[in-house]
């Protein structure tokens, strides 16, 4: 009975040896070196890998587990389905956003109440009236924070947007109809507000207040017509032209010039050229609020 269980068990080492070579895999190097790798070895290691580990998983993708069957869904992180928690604080950022955007724009229409009713619209101005005497007319009434008179292209005479600093256009409603050189000027409450002047393009200086009173302002000049052409227009009819400066762009259908002569008469008769046509185009003429800087020169480079 000996023998027979020696002879089962030798059987049994043969025929396990026999499976350890179907299963195995020689592989033969250059220099005729065997080395053996073990399929069934290799097997078990790839089985035990995570295909979900972080390594595996592509940058693109965003692990998304979820308390219920927690499994993985591999979704793209730009898919507006996934990113609950990043696409909610985006909604919170854009409503933040937004809240702010809404109280800038009631705050800026506040604003903008507040100035027209400080605000007085005065006609029938005579051309001989320059802004510092109808803001001393005014001061009268309050503090005026500015004073911006314009040319009317349809008639001779002026018109004005005077604001004030307190109540004082109330009381500037009480100066209509007083004379103010030839004429009675109109006052009523204005509907628009003063569009104000960027600060760093007003006078810094006594001589470029002086170069303001010899500057205007002229709009609605025709895109067809030259710098050259604008400035022969003002000194054919109103003196020596000094400094000029043509400014447009492609939103606009028309330009704007300030144009400063040597005399300040030259800028007072340029007033009345408001409504005369340039070009295809009635211009309209005004005193400047900014003088004509010289231009700077760029350094060059060398």
């Amino acid at each position: 009975m000996a023998a027979v269980a020696d002879k089962s068990g030798e059987a049994a080492l043969v025929a396990a040896a026999a499976n350890d070579k179907k299963n195995s895999l020689v592989v033969e190097t250059p220099k005729s070196e065997s080395k053996e790798f073990n399929v069934q070895n290799l097997v078990d290691m790839f089985t035990k890998l995570n295909p979900l580990a972080k390594e595996f998983f592509p940058s693109s993708y965003q692990q998304n587990q979820t308390k219920n069957d927690g499994k993985f869904n591999q979704v793209p992180v730009g898919n507006k389905s996934v990113g609950n928690e990043n696409f909610s604080n985006r909604g919170r950022r854009n409503n933040s956003n937004q809240g702010r955007r809404r109280l800038n724009g009631k705050a800026f229409r506040a604003q903008r109440d507040d100035s027209i009713r400080q605000t007085v619209y005065v006609s029938d101005i005579d051309q001989n009236v320059t802004e510092e005497q109808l803001a001393g007319l005014f001061s009268n009434c309050g503090q005026v924070v500015d004073c911006r008179v314009c040319g009317d292209p349809h008639s001779v005479l002026r018109f004005a947007f005077v604001e004030f600093a307190d109540e004082g256009a109330r009381a500037a409603l009480n100066l209509n109809g007083i004379m103010l050189g030839f004429y009675p000027v109109r006052v009523l409450p204005s509907k628009t507000a003063i569009l104000p002047v960027n600060p760093t393009f007003l006078p810094r200086s006594e001589d470029e207040r002086e170069m303001c009173t010899r500057t205007v302002y002229c709009t609605n000049i025709d895109k067809k017509v030259s710098q050259a052409e604008v400035k022969n227009f003002f000194e054919s009819a109103c003196g020596e032209v000094t400094r000029l400066r043509l400014l447009g762009d492609n939103v606009h259908s028309t330009r704007i010039a300030f144009v400063e002569f040597a005399m300040a008469e030259s800028a007072i008769v340029a007033l009345n050229c408001s409504g005369m046509v340039l070009g295809t185009q009635p211009i309209r003429v005004s005193p400047s609020k900014t003088p004509v800087r010289p231009r700077v020169a760029r350094p060059t480079l060398v």
